[in-house]
């Protein structure tokens, strides 16, 4: 069987690139065509010379690798997606959107927190929302995916077990949150400039980032009822990684032995999120270019709360790593395929 030819729009970004890297060891796919605004006609190599010699492509236009694949990753900024997804559901190809397109349910909240509006409603009610383990089901035979935010994917991950348990206090939800500045995507801004980021360590957008309305949409699905939380991100001077450390008060009856009995039970099976020995605080070091999100589990006795802390690398599990997975889950495929390398100690 011939391998399914994939394509990714915008492989010049950094998540468009993680994309372009992965895909590259995936046994089933073959990436035939990539394409760049700011470098079209070029070799993708001129651009990242990591790849000399082992995938040359010429970036292209984006009508071209929608005509010529079947599956199309777009890796754009907010706003660009719809004729894209428009052009791939017409043609019967499968979009995975990896910008925030197709992320919210509610036109309100897009239009809140990024202006605009959605051009083609349709598009919009087809659309998949799949963070994996927690919307596995969604995804089989979809052919428009919205792939989570990385922010999202680290704090929904952490508390999915407790959300679904319905034992998390309303309002008792406050997110503090480090992200690499890869987060912050190619496009060169003051804040991620060397000298303004080197030996500096500040919130940004404090209780104002885009990614809240997404994870109280998550949260409060899983939850039966409406979540309210406070989220407030940090840039990290590191370039990949992303550190969710989130406080929450629990219903009564509730203490750290009982809560890690519930999410052992809830991630039992599942092959990239790991939940840590007692004592053990999760690490971005130790997911780093990997696929998996790293959880631990943390009460303060004397406040009542719990502690949860969780872990990912932002450009694979929190993106490029993620769309893959929703790929697999999509075509039919084992869905840990091209995504099982082991994370480097250093």
């Amino acid at each position: 069987m011939d391998n399914i030819k994939v394509g990714v729009i915008g492989a010049t970004g950094y998540a468009g690139l993680e994309l372009v890297r992965l895909l590259l060891g995936h046994p089933d796919v073959k990436v035939e065509a990539v394409s760049s605004v700011s470098f079209e006609g070029k070799e993708i190599s001129e651009v990242y010379p990591q790849l000399t010699g082992l995938f040359d492509k010429v970036l292209t236009d984006d009508i071209q690798v929608v005509d010529r694949c079947q599956v199309i990753f777009g890796s754009l900024p907010h706003g660009l997606s719809e004729p894209i997804a428009r052009r791939c559901v017409d043609g019967g190809k499968l979009f995975i959107d990896m910008g925030a397109d197709f992320r919210l349910k509610k036109e309100s909240d897009y239009v809140q927190w990024y202006g605009g509006s959605y051009q083609d409603t349709a598009l919009h009610q087809m659309a998949v929302y799949s963070i994996p383990e927690l919307h596995r089901s969604l995804v089989p035979g979809a052919k428009l995916i919205a792939n989570p935010g990385c922010y999202v994917t680290s704090v929904c991950l952490g508390l999915a077990p407790l959300y679904q348990e319905k034992i998390v206090l309303p309002d008792s939800l406050i997110i503090d949150a480090k992200s690499g500045a890869t987060g912050a995507g190619r496009g060169l801004t003051l804040n991620t400039h060397y000298t303004e980021c080197n030996e500096a360590f500040a919130p940004y957008k404090v209780a104002a980032h885009r990614h809240t309305p997404e994870m109280e949409q998550v949260l409060s699905e899983l939850n039966g009822a409406p979540v309210t939380l406070t989220f407030v991100p940090h840039l990290l001077a590191v370039n990949r990684g992303i550190v969710s450390t989130m406080y929450l008060s629990l219903a009564d009856g509730w203490d750290e032995d009982k809560v890690r009995e519930l999410y052992g039970q809830f991630y039992e099976k599942e092959r990239f999120v790991k939940l840590l020995p007692k004592g053990d605080i999760a690490n971005l070091k130790n997911v780093k270019y990997s696929n998996y999100c790293h959880i631990s589990l943390h009460s303060d006795p004397r406040t009542g709360r719990l502690i949860v802390v969780s872990t990912i690398d932002n450009m694979v599990k929190g993106a490029a790593g993620q769309a893959i997975q929703n790929m697999n889950l999509a075509l039919g495929l084992k869905e840990e395929t091209g995504l099982c390398m082991t994370p480097p100690a250093f």
